[in-house]
């Protein structure tokens, strides 16, 4: 009997090693079908894509095999179900936030912005303002690109989101119409396969993940930023398979959701139980052309957003397009002139820079 207990330890270390053996062996089946090149590769299935993000997540996948794989993925691009099998990872493992009432989920890159001034902190207090439930995501600086993240724009107006617990960005929603969800803070298993981008230097199908992943799981409209159209009608196949069915996708700034105003904006619709609708959106129609703002530094973001929250400077054309345009899409106004309207009123009547006061009474 001693003899038997003592071998218990290693036998249980040895099934485990071999049970990591086989999950690693099953990876690299994985690998081989998407990085087999143009003519032998082969899709994934919706469970397989599923399994290999659980074991990047777990890192029981080694760095060569996770690197590999991303790559391969990229170079290849992801297929739809791919996509579906990978976000059901992301619903099953990552946070969960709630709100009474329909909620708008803003995906959009998370290595930030460096080339236009971001305005969506800005169009989430408005649609806040308007009683309107947001929900954000990033992560700290991140590659490709290290551009300024959603966190270092909120706390340059004295909103500090980051270090906080879920209970705590649950309460931030319940109670004043907005929450942050930072990746380092709320999902950590994630956060570790930031530095592969680093080290393979492009933008993983994980990036494609994020646009269309939201932590938010009552009723809300997701709206997903893209740059290629491709993305976009993969995105579109991809969230149909997941269930996401209530889909504004926007050709916005730097692949992020901001809509120009130096150009048509270009949007995709998709309805429950209808096709993908296009959407050409005219800033030019609505009294909001002009030329986008460039992004030069927090500083100066910071005057210009609290500028822009009373509806005056360089940034309040683009708030109140913007604010205007999804508070249509949310239900809010009938229609896209009368979003502009209301966003403008929600500017000058000071209701935007209260949210913002609100958020940093409530909130500290």
């Amino acid at each position: 009997m001693v003899a038997s207990l003592s071998t218990q330890p290693g036998a249980a270390q040895s099934g485990a090693s071999e049970a990591v053996s086989e999950q690693r062996a099953r990876f690299r089946t994985y690998l081989g079908k998407v990085g087999s090149g143009e003519h032998t590769s082969s899709g994934l299935s919706r469970e397989e894509a599923a399994e290999a993000m659980e074991l990047m997540l777990d890192g029981i996948a080694t760095p060569a095999q996770i690197g590999a794989f991303l790559i391969a993925h990229r170079i290849r691009r992801p297929e739809p179900q791919e996509l579906t099998g990978m976000l059901d990872v992301y619903r099953r493992r990552g946070p969960v936030l709630t709100s009474r009432t329909a909620a708008l989920c803003f995906g959009m890159p998370f290595d930030g912005r460096s080339r236009t001034a971001p305005i969506y902190p800005l169009t989430a207090l408005v649609l806040a303002a308007a009683e309107i439930p947001v929900v954000l995501q990033g992560s700290g600086r991140m590659p490709v690109k290290y551009g300024v993240t959603g966190a270092e724009l909120f706390a340059s107006l004295g909103l500090a989101l980051t270090g906080r617990s879920l209970e705590w960005l649950q309460a931030s929603l319940d109670r004043c119409n907005l929450a942050l969800l930072h990746q380092p803070d709320h999902f950590p298993a994630a956060e570790q396969l930031i530095p592969y981008r680093d080290e393979i230097g492009k933008r993983p199908p994980l990036a494609s993940l994020e646009l269309m992943w939201t932590a938010h799981h009552s009723s809300h409209l997701l709206v997903s930023g893209f740059v290629h159209p491709p993305t976009e009608s993969r995105a579109w196949a991809a969230l149909k398979l997941a269930g996401e069915t209530n889909v504004f996708t926007v050709k916005g700034l730097e692949g992020s959701t901001d809509l120009p105003i130096s150009r048509a904006c270009v949007t995709g619709r998709v309805h429950p139980h209808q096709q993908p609708e296009r959407l050409v959106l005219h800033p030019r129609d609505h009294g909001c052309y002009g030329t986008d703002p460039a992004w030069h530094s927090l500083e100066q973001w910071s005057q210009q957003a609290l500028a822009g929250l009373g509806g005056q400077g360089e940034l309040a054309a683009s708030l109140r397009w913007n604010a205007g345009t999804y508070l249509w899409q949310a239900g809010a106004a009938a229609s896209l002139p009368q979003g502009v309207e209301q966003a403008e009123a929600l500017l000058q009547s000071g209701a935007a820079l209260r949210q913002l006061e609100r958020m940093r009474q409530t909130l500290s």
